[in-house]
Order: C-alpha cells, then sequence, then structure tokens
C-alpha cells in the first residue's frame, strides 16, 4: 500500500456496490458480523452501508477490548489506584469507562488517585523507575495486538530488576469470542465474519480456519478501509453464495497464514490461558484470556495486591453488552443520545474510540 487514498477512492466504491448488487441474490438476507470496531467505524465513517444492498446487513461485534471488559475489572483498578503506595498506568480509553455507582478512573484521578494516561509500556516502565517509593501498576488491556508489548515490558523490567512494576492482565482472545458468541444458548443470527484486521497480522490466517469449518461460517480477514470492507463483504457473499466456508485474506497487504512468528512465541514465553474470564456482554469464556505464568508472577498485581473478583452489574438500560454480542444495534438503546453520550456515557461501547455507540454517536447514526 502506497496511499491510504488509495483505498478510499469514490468511483471504486461505487463500482464495487454495483458488482455486489448483481452477486447478492435477492431472495436471501446476508448477516455479515464485523467483528473489528475499527471496521465499524470504517462502515458509518464512509457510509459503507449506504453502498450495500439492502439485503446486506452489518452486524456489530464485540472487537473493542475496551467494550468487553466488565465493570468488575474496572472497579479492581479503581481499588487499586486509591491505594496511597500505588501509581495506576492505563491507557486515555479506559479514564471514562463507567464502573459501579457511576465512578470511573477519571473520577478517581480527580479524587486524588495517582492514575497516569500513557501512550506505551514504554512510558510506565520509565514512571516505575523515576518513583523507585512507589509500585506502579500497568492496567494492560487488549486483544492478541497490544499483547506483545506488555510481554516485553514485563521482561524488561525482570532483566532490569524493577521491584515496582506490575501488571494487571485483561489481555483476551479474538477466536475465543467468536466460539461464544456462535455457542450462545440463543445465538444471534449471523451468516460469515469480517476478521479482524490487526489481530490477524500477530496470529495470522490459520487459527481460523478450523473455526470456519467447524461452524460452516466463511471469515475474510478485512483491512480497515472502505474499500477494504466493502471487497471483504463481497468475497464473503461469493462463498455463501457458493455453499464455501472458507479462511480468506483481503488484507494480504499486512497479514500471512502464519502471522508474526516471533511475537506469538513471546506471548507463549510470558503468558498461559487462564481458565476462564469473563466479557462484558458474553459472560465467562474458558480459554479467552490470558494471565502471567509462574516464572513472571511477580510481575503480576492480582497476586501482588491479593486482588479480589468482583462482581458487578451494568448501568440499568444500558445495552451494551446486547450490542457487544450482536443481539442488538446501538439505536435500539433507549439512552443513546438522550441519557448516554460520550460526555456522559453510561456504557463502555459509547467511552472507546472503537465503540459502536461512539461510531453512531459521531457519524449521525442515532436514528439508523
Amino acid at each position: 500500500m502506497k496511499y491510504i487514498s488509495e483505498f478510499r477512492q469514490q468511483d471504486l466504491a461505487q463500482q464495487l456496490s454495483k458488482t455486489i448488487a448483481q452477486t447478492v441474490d435477492p431472495n436471501r438476507h446476508y448477516r455479515l458480523m464485523e467483528f473489528c470496531g475499527g471496521h465499524t467505524h470504517a462502515i458509518f465513517r464512509y457510509g459503507v452501508q449506504d453502498l450495500m444492498p439492502s439485503n446486506v446487513e452489518f452486524i456489530h461485534g464485540p472487537g473493542c477490548p475496551v467494550c468487553v471488559l466488565p465493570t468488575g475489572r474496572i472497579d479492581n483498578a479503581i481499588q487499586l489506584a486509591e491505594r496511597q503506595d500505588v501509581i495506576l498506568c492505563t491507557y486515555a480509553d479506559l479514564m471514562r469507562v463507567p464502573a459501579t455507582g457511576r465512578n470511573s478512573l477519571l473520577k478517581a484521578k480527580a479524587d486524588g488517585s495517582d492514575i497516569r494516561m500513557i501512550y506505551s509500556t514504554q512510558d510506565a516502565l520509565k514512571i516505575a523507575r523515576e518513583n523507585p517509593e512507589k509500585q506502579v501498576v500497568f492496567f494492560a488491556i487488549g486483544f492478541e495486538t497490544t499483547t506483545p508489548p506488555t510481554a516485553v515490558a514485563i521482561k524488561q523490567a525482570q532483566a532490569k530488576g524493577l521491584k515496582n512494576f506490575s501488571v494487571f492482565c485483561n489481555h483476551v482472545l479474538t477466536p475465543a469470542a467468536m466460539q461464544a458468541i456462535l455457542d450462545a444458548p440463543q445465538p444471534v443470527a449471523i451468516d460469515a465474519f469480517l476478521g479482524p484486521s490487526h489481530v490477524s497480522t500477530v496470529i495470522g490466517s490459520q487459527p481460523y480456519e478450523t473455526f470456519a469449518e467447524r461452524y460452516a461460517k466463511p471469515i475474510v480477514i478485512a483491512g480497515f478501509e472502505p474499500l477494504d470492507v466493502m471487497q471483504s463483504a463481497l468475497m464473503l457473499i461469493r462463498q455463501l453464495n457458493e455453499g464455501r466456508h472458507e479462511v480468506q485474506n483481503e488484507y494480504s497487504r499486512a497479514v500471512t497464514r502464519q502471522g508474526n512468528l516471533k511475537a506469538q512465541a513471546l506471548v507463549q514465553e510470558v503468558f498461559e490461558l487462564r481458565p476462564q474470564f469473563e466479557w462484558r456482554g458474553l459472560g465467562l469464556i474458558p480459554d479467552s484470556a490470558l494471565k502471567l505464568k509462574a516464572d513472571y508472577a511477580d510481575f503480576d498485581a492480582e497476586l501482588r495486591f491479593d486482588m479480589p473478583a468482583i462482581q458487578a452489574s451494568d448501568a440499568k438500560g444500558c445495552e451494551c453488552p446486547a450490542i457487544l454480542r450482536g443481539a442488538k444495534k446501538p439505536q435500539d438503546c433507549k439512552l443513546l443520545g438522550t441519557v448516554c453520550t460520550p460526555e456522559n456515557p453510561m456504557g463502555s461501547c459509547m467511552v472507546s474510540s472503537e465503540g459502536a455507540c461512539a461510531a453512531y454517536w459521531s457519524y449521525g447514526r442515532i436514528r439508523g
């Protein structure tokens, strides 16, 4: 890819739109789940849904790591930050996510907790070096994309003997969530998936192959630009028309079948699977998240601070859990655009830059 503009050309989009219209079966409804929140924003920012035939529907999935983090884990982080001996380091997206009682990390910071917004794991290590009298906790979050940098930070902390650095690990895994959506007691009707982009640069397209075969669901790894999404939708429609359920890679300029082997090896060295982990909207999912291995247990904040598991509920009336599993869309939530706005978010889907509700708000889709 030389220029991003190559994947935003209006004339090509119109040509793709015509091809899709000619390809769809008018007697069939196509339900395509875009797993990644980045795809959701691209669909509405560039009007991709408006270029689709009426019988092609995009269903928004749980591909927003901030959104799927349960309220109880935010409560844990706030409890940590309230300790006088702790500096909590986190990314900006997490600051306004509502916790129990409409609390948040931003409110805790305003009340005097030492919470610092960072841009990378290296920032957290720097803060730990500069504040040896404090315990510095990195609030780690994200899918497979952001896990390798966390592993690097842990290994560096161990090598440098940083005794005051630890990680509150909330890294979760994409294929397990896709499986949970289809294994749900009342599964959402989904015909095919637009596979995540950045995640797949790390894990490759191979992990989805067994999944596609087992559930007979086509998967196309899709790039983030509007032409990427449209081309991927066309590839899925063709598979469905032909009765195929394969893994195809539209985002071949960045994704390979094997993925980033070095990053995978690093993650396998530092982390292991949790027996189960709670996802907002999806509940407890087995083998869907990571924790630090015994060799790195000294850097595990949950062990260092004996953190309890907290069960907490979402705000009354918030449809974020249903939106994350594809059962509802943001306009189905009565709070959207009234009580719930970016300045006063009631749920995580309005907070995160990858959240579906934030996409609807940003691109004027509140009323569908």
